[in-house]
């Protein structure tokens, strides 16, 4: 099976991966990766839902290869399901490494987000924003 050549989905955010954001071993923290994913979904997802939605899984998540200090930091967002009131989204991140040519896939994940009314109730999603 060949590796992926290309991002699916939405561009929705671009970070650069920086020293504070690196663990003991000197690679980043997985879990500023997964914060970033969490932010690209939390961006996407209010787009498309015309309003405030709020992370209630985190379905899958895998971690392909290490980000390193100075990679730029991709995450591409795209619907996979939407119910009444929840979106599920595949986030893929990507990386550029510092001084090179290319990009790399680094991690992928699939999360769910409900939207919710300004008193943080659950709401409807209207059909006519997807």
């Amino acid at each position: 099976m060949s590796e992926q050549q290309e991002p699916i989905g939405e561009l929705a955010i671009r970070v650069l991966a920086m020293p504070e954001h690196t663990n003991p071993a000197g690679d980043i923290f997985g879990g500023w990766v997964l914060s970033q994913m969490d932010i690209a979904g939390g961006l996407f997802t209010k787009k498309i839902s015309k309003g405030r939605t709020v992370t209630i899984a985190v379905d899958s998540m895998t971690f392909n290869k290490p980000v390193l200090v100075g990679d730029t930091l991709c995450c591409y967002v795209s619907l996979l399901k939407t119910g009444k009131t929840s979106l599920s989204v595949k986030i893929e991140t990507w990386v550029s490494r510092q001084y090179s040519e290319g990009r790399e896939k680094v991690t992928e994940g699939v999360f769910t987000y409900v939207a919710v009314s300004s008193d943080r109730k659950p709401r409807l999603i209207n059909d006519q924003y997807l």
